[in-house]
């Protein structure tokens, strides 16, 4: 099984998990191939970042959805076209666990794998 991370970037947010202060979201296209499949998912992952250096990501409060998976492998054309709909689909996420994802408030640039 091959996973690699399309695309990453860390944004402020706002979410309450487990009693604990969330300041700051992970997002993320996931795309994993096996045996001859591929399978495409959007996560975001809500950390506390209690301050400008606090990265450490707790994984308690990870919320995913599948959104392709069929034979075949990774297609740029694909990936685009998800990558279109991962902000409407990471607030989707963030709204069914009660968060809220500041987009226009990045904590650095996006990683594309």
């Amino acid at each position: 099984m091959e996973e690699i991370n399309v695309y990453q970037q860390y944004f402020l947010a706002s979410c309450t998990f487990n009693g604990v202060p969330r300041h700051a979201v992970s997002v993320l296209l996931i795309s994993t191939s096996e045996a001859g499949r591929i399978r495409y998912e959007v996560a975001v992952i809500f950390f506390p970042h209690n301050d400008a250096e606090d990265f450490a990501v707790s994984y308690d409060a990870y919320f995913c959805k599948v959104l392709y998976d069929a034979p075949g492998r990774r297609s740029r054309k694909r990936e685009a076209q998800l990558l279109e709909t991962l902000q409407h689909e990471a607030d989707a996420l963030a709204a069914a666990a009660g968060a809220t994802i500041f987009w226009d408030k990045p904590l650095g640039a996006a990683r594309r794998g």
